[in-house]
Formats: structure tokens, C-alpha cells, sequence
């Protein structure tokens, strides 16, 4: 994360760049109910094998394209959205969730012809036991040209648009045919089941999923294979297909994949989840994305913060939302991370158990910078797991000079622990990692310079237990010390003329 310090710089300053922005963001796109009815499981049915849920608890929630709006006002964004419900019981349910949220609703057309679509998910105990679906079976063309009509108003004066097109007929045809003639926005972000439906509107950023991403491909993406590798060999056709500047694909537990149409590539990583009733991360992923781009953020800083808020919310029970505190939370948290030796064997001789290789860096990591993120993806991408092993102060200080670290070691643990690349972090006290090799017997040894391993005096220590040295891309124009030296040079000016 590029221009980033520390930790505590880095919680803060995500809502309050985001926040003081406010960018206004236009939600178009299919809008549903969520409801999770809850209660417990103690018999069975007379009539069929089925277990009776003794309903304790009703809870409503905005779904599809609502959710994206209720996050995007969560996340610091003013939201105006625009959408189809009926005039029913679950459309003013859903109104009022929006409206509450703080949420534009001038652009939802409540009509007669149609039914709310809404998704009912009855949770026995723990388990989601069944989900009851009642989705128009087609919609009016009346109803879809009267959201139709609202559709420049809403676009009106946005920042960014986020088109969310999840099957159901309600931004198809004329809707469609409004955004398109609509002066767009400075942002374009297209969610859908079928982003190439959405080729012609020219979109910044797509971010299909690996099954609407195989079916533009024609092909299959194996999760137990490396669907991300696979995506990426195909970059240029889902660029093409997309007509998109820069495509995103999720692979939920996988993280994600960035790849534009000026050759730059990132990679995310998911932490993992555990929590089996979770609904709407990838709603909640599209709009920190948005929010974070549409608030002027680099497009790989927006990836990392919106795979940060997808991972927020798959702990959470239910249709959740992400909103800046939690999102600052979340990466706060992050600091004094940096794990002890023990506990580090531990969890490595259980990674290995799993049969998972190991790939170890090390670094001073100071004032991180888009060199360091770069580096650190491609180290990741090496293996399974990733252990930053990060030079204690005083060892800065013997490679650096007196002046170095500029940030301490709690704070440099923090941030590359809040890297999803990043899976341990540790800290070294000595001259070079050899120690710390030995101990952990790394598959893969991943160093980042203008050097050769021939030059290293840990590659023999590497390949006697056989591991392997990798030296990984060296990006000249990236340095702390030109960072350093930068930041120093704009001060000097402002300090001299400071009471």
C-alpha cells in the first residue's frame, strides 16, 4: 500500500481519506430483500423427513444491489441508488432499510406489476437449513422504462456508477439502453453475472466471479486447481470480452486477480472464514473498491482495502455490512502481530502437515512503498505460505545508519501483517537470516534485488536441506531511501520557514 507508514496511520487514515472525499456514488441494479428467520431445531415433521424450525427471530436486511448501496454509505459515500421493487410489503421493507441507512431513494421505482424480490434464508441453530426464493418471473416493460427514466437523474453529478446486474430482467433492455446514453461518471464499475452483457458501456473495472469469468472463457475453473494462474494466462480475452480497462475475478476463498489494460497485475489474499451463514462479501467488496477508487485512492490500494472488507464481513453472521470503523479495526488490528519463534515452528510444522510449501523473505520493510507490495505478491505467488521475517531495530540501524528505521518495529509488523499476501511475521535480531533458515527450512528462500543467488551467503544454507534461492524483480525506481530522501526535500522548505 503505497505511501502508507504504519499501522495506526493506516486504520485512521482509511475512513478519513475516504470520508473527507465523500464521493457520491449512483447504485443501478437489481435491488433484493434478505430476511434470515432464525430458531431451533428440537423434532421432526409428520408428514416428510424435514425438521420443524421453531422461528425465534426475524431479520431483514437490504440484498443484490441494495447492499451495495447500504456499504457504499457505510464506507463514508453519498448514495443514491436506482432500482425496481413492487409496491408490496417487502418493497417498503426494503425502502425503509435504505432509507435508514442513509441511502438516496429517489431513483426506486415502487410498481404494481411487480413482486419485491427477496431471498429467505430459515437458519435451525447454526445451519441454514433451507433459502426460499421469489424472484419475478419477468419484468413489465412499463415498470422497466419507468426506472429507465430516472436513470440520468440519479447519474447525475456522481462520482462513480456501479452497475449491478444479477439476472433478473430489472437493468436489462431500456435500462440498459439509459445508461448508455447517460454521460457517464468519472468511474464506471460493472457487477454482473454476465459482464459482457456490459461491453459496450466501456467500463473502468469488472469484477466477475470464477464462474462468470469461466463461462465468458468457456472453460472450467477447478478450485482445486490454480484458478488464478488460469485467469491470468487469459487476461486479454476477458479484457477483450469486458471491453473493460481493468477486469477483477474473485475466487472467494482464493482472494482475487487484477489485471488492465495497461499491463498491471495484483494479487489479493483471503483470510480465511469460517462462519457458514455469511451472505453479501462480494457486495460488500465491490463498494470499498468503488468507494476507495471513486475517493482517488491507486487502484491496487482500493483492491487490498476491499479484500480487507470482504474479509470482515464472511466472519460475520448473516447479510452484514463493512462500514470505515470496522474496516479501521480490522487493520489496527493487525498490529504487534509478529510471532515468536515457538509459535512460529508451530504453525509452520502444521502448514507442512497440510503439505503446503513455504516460502520465507526478509527485510527492513521501512516506509513501505509499491516496490515492497510488488515484491511481496511475487513472493507469495512462489508457495503456499508466506513468512516475513522483518530486521529488528537495532539491525536497521547497523544496515541503515543511525537515522533508520523511520518507523519502529511494532508499526513495520503491522502493516505487512495487514498485507493479505502475507501469512506469519517475525522478527530477527541478527546480521543476516541464516539463523532463522536453519530453523525453519524454507521450500523456497525469495529475495528481491540487482543480485544473483550465487552472490547470497544464505543460498548454501538453503540448498543443503534442499530448498531453493528465488531472486525476484528489482524496481529501481522504488526505494525507501528515494522515499526518504523525497519526503526530506519537501519538508526542508516548510521547517525553515517554521516559527
Amino acid at each position: 500500500m503505497e505511501g502508507l507508514k504504519d499501522v495506526r496511520g493506516l486504520a485512521g487514515w482509511v475512513p478519513q481519506r475516504i470520508a473527507e472525499a465523500a464521493p457520491a456514488v449512483t447504485v443501478v441494479g437489481d435491488v433484493i430483500l434478505d430476511g434470515w428467520w432464525t430458531g431451533s431445531i428440537e423434532r421432526f415433521c409428520r408428514e416428510a423427513p424435514a425438521p420443524v424450525v421453531d422461528v425465534q427471530r426475524r431479520e431483514y436486511a437490504a440484498g443484490g444491489a441494495a447492499n451495495t448501496a447500504v456499504n457504499l454509505a457505510a464506507l463514508g459515500a453519498r448514495v443514491r441508488i436506482c432500482g425496481l421493487t413492487g409496491n408490496d410489503d417487502a418493497g417498503r421493507r426494503l425502502r425503509s432499510i435504505l432509507t435508514d441507512a442513509g441511502v438516496d431513494v429517489t431513483g426506486l421505482v415502487a410498481d404494481d406489476g411487480v413482486r419485491t424480490t427477496t431471498k429467505y434464508r430459515i437458519v435451525g441453530g447454526d445451519q441454514v437449513m433451507l433459502r426460499l426464493d421469489d424472484t419475478p418471473e419477468s419484468i413489465p416493460e412499463a415498470a422497466a422504462l419507468r426506472v429507465a427514466g430516472r436513470v440520468a437523474a440519479a447519474i447525475a453529478g456522481s462520482d462513480a456508477v456501479v452497475v449491478c446486474d444479477y439476472g433478473t430482467g430489472a437493468v436489462r433492455g431500456p435500462v440498459r439502453k439509459a445508461l448508455l446514453e447517460a454521460d457517464p461518471p468519472p468511474l464506471t464499475v460493472v457487477d454482473s453475472h454476465d459482464p459482457a452483457a456490459w461491453s459496450e458501456l466501456r467500463p473502468d473495472i469488472v469484477t466477475p466471479n470464477a464462474e462468470e469469468a469461466s463461462r465468458i472463457l468457456d472453460c472450467r475453473l477447478d478450485a482445486r486447481s490454480n484458478r488464478a494462474e488460469a485467469v491470468q494466462a487469459r487476461r486479454a480475452e476477458l479484457l477483450a470480452a469486458t471491453g473493460a480497462s481493468a477486469v477483477v475475478v474473485t475466487l472467494d476463498r482464493d482472494g482475487t486477480v487484477l489485471f488492465t489494460k495497461d499491463s498491471e497485475e495484483h494479487r489479493t489474499w483471503a483470510r480465511p472464514a469460517v462462519e457458514r451463514q455469511a451472505s453479501g462479501a462480494g457486495d460488500t467488496f465491490v463498494a470499498c473498491l468503488t468507494a476507495a477508487r471513486a475517493a482517488g485512492l491507486p487502484l491496487t490500494t482500493s483492491l487490498d482495502l476491499a479484500q480487507a472488507a470482504a474479509d470482515v464481513v464472511v466472519h460475520r453472521p448473516g447479510t452484514s455490512v463493512c462500514s470505515t470503523e470496522d474496516l479501521a479495526v480490522h487493520l489496527g488490528s493487525f498490529a504487534d502481530t509478529a510471532l515468536g519463534a515457538e509459535d512460529l515452528a508451530r504453525r509452520i510444522a502444521r502448514d507442512r502437515e497440510a503439505g503446503l510449501r513455504i516460502v520465507l523473505t526478509n527485510g527492513c520493510f521501512d516506509v513501505l512503498h509499491r516496490g515492497h507490495t510488488r515484491y511481496l505478491n511475487q513472493a507469495k505467488q512462489l508457495g503456499d505460505v508466506l513468512v516475513v521475517a522483518l530486521n529488528d531495530d537495532d539491525s536497521v540501524r547497523r544496515l541503515k545508519g543511525p537515522d533508520r528505521p523511520i518507523n519502529a518495529l511494532a508499526d513495520r509488523a503491522g502493516v505487512i501483517a495487514a498485507l493479505s499476501c502475507v501469512d506469519y511475521v517475525t522478527v530477527f535480531a541478527t546480521d543476516t537470516p541464516i539463523p532463522l533458515i536453519e530453523a525453519l527450512r524454507p521450500d523456497i528462500y525469495a529475495k528481491g534485488g540487482d543480485y544473483s543467488a550465487q552472490m547470497l551467503e544464505e543460498t548454501p544454507v538453503v540448498e543443503a536441506f534442499g530448498g531453493s534461492v528465488r531472486i525476484l524483480d528489482y524496481v529501481p525506481e522504488r526505494s525507501t531511501t528515494a522515499v526518504v530522501r523525497k519526503i526530506r526535500t519537501t519538508a526542508e522548505p516548510a521547517a525553515e520557514g517554521a516559527p
